[in-house]
Parts: structure tokens; sequence; C-alpha cells
């Protein structure tokens, strides 16, 4: 049962912490920990249970796993927590970093069997772009094969910077016992009620512990120049001042806690708490970025004066509670009576209630301070991504968050015309929750296709929209959306367009040449007619008629780019001419000049990293091959291998799951668009005669 919820706080009293980490590192249950320490729960639930406060939604609790960062907020020895539990598989990135658009800091799970996994490295990797805080905390030390000092190390090898242990375990496995608090110099083992209580130190660990506590000192003293002579002078520091170095190397990116624990048994809890009491970033005088009124990108520090301002995160439609706005107030004191406008929309409204979340529970709050974290409802002009502003005359707009390119797509379809129409909504609906997940029509293909984060994602959504819609969708995968070009000039092509029943006929006439242009450039127009052969009033329509034919296509039906046409000549008839007939003339004109100027397919080729396990990595090299790939490098990254390469997209239609079977589930990957680049041969034949056979099937 959940107790209770805050009041308004100040911005000083703020620590705002995004918990993320590999999936099944055990993040919600360390979560759930917190909240029981914290008073705000009456017991730790766990993930099999289905009851944990950051789960609550039917697909977490079926399948067990986080797929939505969830918001709790909760107190601490008199500071506010704002904690977002974020999911740890790929498909679900897209949460996690809404996470770390909100939060100044980051709380990094890691299993203490396994050390830095593929997702603890893609997700440092999104840290180090935001040069963002963060802390480890080594989970599981009750597990067998659980090895701290082997863990410690793999992080050293895999992540170049300075990693700090501030709580040390006692024992590991079935000897796991508790941990020791380096700072406090005290031993944390489990009471009766549940909790931790504190022990003195055993001396048969003091050596042990003195070495750890030598080279924590020594880091807390690199953190300011008065804490080095301190050190020098003494030879050693008290807790507060270890505090301030670590606090102060923290808030710079200098240095990397190290805590640890077993999540599922409630240990090592109280110090982690405390640590992000006493040395976690205070929003207050970080930094947001603004685009300004030119475009450009400014720092924007985050104050408790002046006129509001906030920026939307995130969104969910909540069954019962309607939509609900995920923000985080920049600057000034949001209260529930302020107007807010967005310079997006040229819209304002009345913020009216806001609020703090618990998991799924709302609490109403008197305010949000600069820094704070919170929920606003129904409003209808907040989406994720949104910049609120009471100042209605400010020229700015927050920064947006950017989400990775989708790596799986499907192209789908519903029976009939009034279960497109439900699918069509759902699907909207998820869109607006999710910005990794996209719908589109393909106009070249006709097709209606999805793409997301994996196969994972795109199922879970599919599958909850057949289940709560009681339709059927069918999928398969899409086609590739090639392009055509030329490779040689044409040489002058003459086209007339004659047309005579009864009253004006049409007539036009076209001289025109075609060359292939950079790629990039897709169209260059020069009118070379001398002696005004073909009127200045019908030089558009021969312009839209070459338009039209590019968006035709001449191979196989795609999109013509990077052509130069030339107007070389033409003629009109005083009565019979238009602009009608001169589109017309100019695309039978384009279509024999294509003929003559050697056409080809273009196919989208992809850049592609692949994360993988070194086992794996003669597998993953072959099957690029197999898929005309192209190896651009490898990187070393602890016991895990990064492989750069491009492949054409047709080849990665289904890398999802082939990925997932040639790693057993354990590889990842990401994916976005490069470069087109000409196909020949076997498979562009293959393509051109897929294009001949559907207009046989359409006819």
């Amino acid at each position: 049962m959940i107790k209770g919820g805050l009041m308004s706080v100040v911005s000083t009293d703020l620590r705002n912490v995004a918990i993320i980490g590999h999936n099944e590192t055990g993040k919600t249950t360390l979560l759930e920990q917190m909240l029981f320490y914290a008073k705000v729960i009456s017991r730790a639930e766990t993930v099999e249970s289905g009851r944990t406060t950051s789960d609550f939604t039917e697909e977490e609790i079926a399948n067990k796993i986080s797929i939505h960062a969830s918001l709790v907020s909760f107190n601490w020895e008199g500071k506010t927590l704002n904690i977002l539990d974020t999911p740890g598989t790929a498909a679900f990135i897209g949460e996690t970093i809404c996470g770390f658009r909100s939060c100044e800091s980051a709380l990094m799970v890691v299993d203490g069997r396994d050390g830095a996994q593929i997702e603890t490295i893609k997700l440092w990797r999104h840290l180090d772009e935001r040069n963002k805080p963060r802390a480890i905390f080594i989970n599981k030390m009750n597990r067998d094969r659980a090895d701290y000092t082997t863990v410690l190390e793999d992080l050293n090898n895999t992540f170049k910077t300075t990693f700090v242990p501030v709580v040390i375990p006692m024992g590991a496995g079935k000897e796991f016992k508790g941990v020791i608090n380096l700072i406090e110099n005290q031993c944390y083992v489990l009471g009766d009620d549940g909790k931790e209580k504190i022990i003195d130190i055993p001396e048969d660990m003091h050596e042990y512990v003195e070495g750890y506590r030598t080279s924590l000192i020594e880091n807390a003293a690199e953190g300011a120049d008065d804490l080095i002579e301190r050190y020098f002078e003494v030879g050693t520091l008290d807790k507060d001042e270890i505090r301030r170095g670590l606090r102060e190397g923290l808030d710079q990116n200098r240095v990397v806690p190290v805590f640890c624990g077993a999540g599922e048994l409630g240990l090592g809890i109280t110090s982690m708490l405390n640590f992000i009491r006493y040395n976690f970033p205070k929003p207050l005088g970080k930094n947001e970025w603004v685009y300004d009124k030119e475009g450009n990108v400014t720092p924007y520090p985050i104050k408790e004066e002046g006129p509001v301002s906030a920026v939307v995160f995130k969104t969910t439609l909540d069954q019962f509670s309607g939509k609900l706005s995920f923000l985080k107030v920049v600057t000034g004191t949001l209260t529930g009576d302020i107007e807010l406008y967005n310079p997006s929309l040229g819209k304002k409204e009345r913020s009216g209630k806001v609020y703090r979340m618990i998991g799924k529970k709302l609490t109403e709050v008197d305010s949000l301070a600069a820094g704070d974290i919170g929920i606003i409802a129904k409003s209808n002009i907040a989406a994720t991504n949104s910049t609120l502003l009471e100042d209605h005359e400010a020229n700015f707009k927050f920064k947006k968050v950017a989400f990775p390119q989708p790596i799986y797509a499907l192209a789908i379809s519903a029976d009939d015309k009034k279960s497109e129409v439900k699918m069509n909504e759902a699907l909207h609906k998820v869109k607006e929750e999710d910005l990794t997940f996209m719908i589109h029509f393909n106009e070249e293909t006709k097709e209606s296709v999805v793409s997301g984060m994996g196969e994972l994602h795109i199922n879970m959504i599919l599958n909850k929209i057949k289940e709560k819609q009681k339709i059927s969708i069918q999928t398969k995968l899409p086609r590739v959306a090639y392009r055509e070009t030329i490779t040689k000039k044409s040489g002058v092509v003459e086209y007339s367009h004659k047309k005579q029943s009864g009253g004006h006929g049409q007539y036009a006439r076209v001289l025109i040449e075609i060359e292939p242009i950079a790629r990039g450039e897709h169209y260059s127009f020069t009118n070379a007619i001398k002696g005004g052969s073909v009127s200045k009033g019908y030089i558009p329509g021969i312009e839209k008629g070459l338009h039209e034919q590019m968006l035709d296509g001449f191979l196989a039906g795609y999109p013509v780019v990077d052509v130069g046409f030339t107007l070389v000549d033409g003629k009109e008839h005083p009565v019979d001419s238009s602009e009608m007939a001169f589109k017309l003339a100019a695309k039978g004109a384009m279509k024999l000049a294509m003929a003559k100027a050697a056409p080809v397919l273009l196919e989208p080729v992809m850049k592609l990293s692949v994360f993988i396990d070194n086992e794996y990595l003669g597998d993953i090299l072959s099957d690029l091959s197999s898929k005309r790939g192209r190896v651009l490098g490898q990187e070393d990254i602890g016991h895990l291998q990064l492989v750069k390469a491009l492949v054409p997209q047709s080849e990665l239609l289904n890398y999802a799951i082939d990925l997932k079977s040639m790693t057993s589930g354990t590889g990842s990957f990401e994916i976005e668009f490069d470069h087109y680049e000409p196909l020949h041969g076997k498979l562009s034949d293959e393509v051109i005669q897929a294009y001949k056979d559907s207009l046989e099937d359409e006819e």
C-alpha cells in the first residue's frame, strides 16, 4: 500500500535521478526497496508478484519487464527524490531517453555476476553524449558467481573513467552478509525488521577495508584544492570532507561512485539513499538548452527567479486520468492558476491542477518549483517535447529530445474499412505516447508502415491493439523505397504531343536533354531556348510534367533523383497549345530521354552498429558479408565488440530477428540511413520484374 504524498518543496531540496541499466539487473526491485525504506510502501514487492509500484501496466505485469519510464517522488532525510525507473530492454530505449532528458544524474545498475553488458555500454554512451553525472550500483551480490572485484575490474576495462568504490560487500554469493560504507566506516547488515542496521566492521576485515578507504579518500581529495592541502597535512579527511570532494567530482562528471548490495534482500539501500541525498547534483544552476529566435542552441540555467518555463518530456494516456503530461519546471514556480503558452502552437491554457506521482498514483500539490518534475493532466497544448511558457512574449523553445532511429518495420493492413479506422486511431494514440514508434503511409509502395525499436516493441503494440479493439491486423515486411537515376547524358530527344477531337486540339513539341548531377542535388532545370519558340508562360507546365514523371519513375515505378534537365527547343501552336499540352509533352520527352541515359536503380544503404559478445564476432562478420555488407571497423569494449558496417536496407528488414537468433537474444544494434548507391545485375532485375508483375496483377 502506498502511503501519503509530498507537499510542495523548494528547489534546493530536489534530486532528480534516472535508474538505468541492462535488462534484469534489478532496477525495479532496487527502487521498490528505496520506497520501503522511505516508508512510502509497507513492504517491498517483487517483479514476479506483479505488484511493484513502478511496473503497474497490464503488459508490464504480464511480461514481468519494465516497458515504461515510471516516476516516483518521495522524501528521504528532508530531501525530495524524483526517481525515474526506466526499462533496460533495447526495444524501449525511448522511455529511458525521457529519463535522461528530465534528470540531472543517473544510477546505473549492474549485475554482480555479469558486469558491463550490451545495454550498459549503449546507455553509457548516451550519458557521455549528455556529459551526465552517474553512479554505479553493483546488484545481486547474494547470487552465485557474484564477484565485486571482477565486476569493478570489468568496468574499469570497459569505460575509461575513474571509478571510486564508496560501498564494498561483506562476502559474495551465499557468504554475502551486508555492505561496508567507506565514508562512514561502518557495516550495514539486515535487521529483524527487514531493514539494514549498523554494526562495527569485523576485525578480520580491517585490512580489506583500509585499502579501499585510502583510495576513496585520495579520490575525494582531488575534488578541491583545499582538500588536497588538507590531505597532505593530516593524511586523511573526515566524512564531511570526503562527501564534499566526491560531490564536486561527481558534479563535474570526473568520478563515478560505486555502490553494491542485493536489492531483493534490501541490502545496500541506506548508503545509496544517503549518498543521493548528500552528494547527487541539485538541479539549480544546471543548464537546459533552448533555441533562440535565430535557431541557435544556447544554455538556459534552471533558476527559481523569473516567469515559469517548463518542458514536457513524456506523455501517457491513462484510462482513468486521461492524458498525463510529464514536465520539468526550468524557471519560476508552477501553480495551477498560471496560464501557460505553447509557442509552437500559438495557444495558451490554464494549467489547472499540478501533481506528483508515485507509480500510478497521482498526488495533487500546490506548486512545482524550478528543477522539479511533475504532472499536468488533460492538457490540450502539451505534448512530448512541448515548451510551455508563462511569458507569452518569450521568444524561445527548449531543445527537443532526440530519439534513435527505428530499427524494425512492418507493413500492416486490416480486414475491412471499419477495422482499419479502429487500427489507425489506436496507432496514432500510441504514437502520441511513444516517439520511437512511427506510422506512415508510403506513397511509393502504397503500404501503411509501422516502425519501432525492434520486433518486441512492434509486436507488443500490435498485439495490444488487436486485443483491445477486437480486430485482426495482417503484417508483412515492407517494400524497400528504391530510387532511380541515370548514369550518362541522353543526347537531345524530341517529343510532340498532338491530339485533335473537335474544337480546340492539343499541341506541344519539346526537345530536352538530361544528364546526371551530383548525388543529393535531386533536380536542376535550365531553359536554353533561344528565340522564344516556346512562350515563357508554358515553361512552368514543362517543369511540372518533368516533376510528375520523376515521381512516376521509369524502370520500376520509383522516384527519379539527381537528374539535370536542359530544355533545348520546342514548338507551340497559336490555338491548340496549352500548359497542359506542354506538361504531357515534357513527360513523354523524359521517358524517351531516360531510355537513352542508362537508367539504374538506387538502393538505400544503412549505417549499422552491432553490439555483441566476443564469442559471436565470427558469425556476425560472416553474416554481414552474406548481406553484401562492408565492415567499416571493429571496436573492443571490454568483453564485447562493436562492429560498424554499411549494409543495404533490403538485407536488414529482418535483422532484428536474425541477430536475436545468432546471439541467443543477447545482441543489439542501431541503424540509420547513410546513402543511396546503384543496384545492378540480378538483384536489380528482380526488383524491376516484381514491379512489372504488380502492374499485371492490377490489370
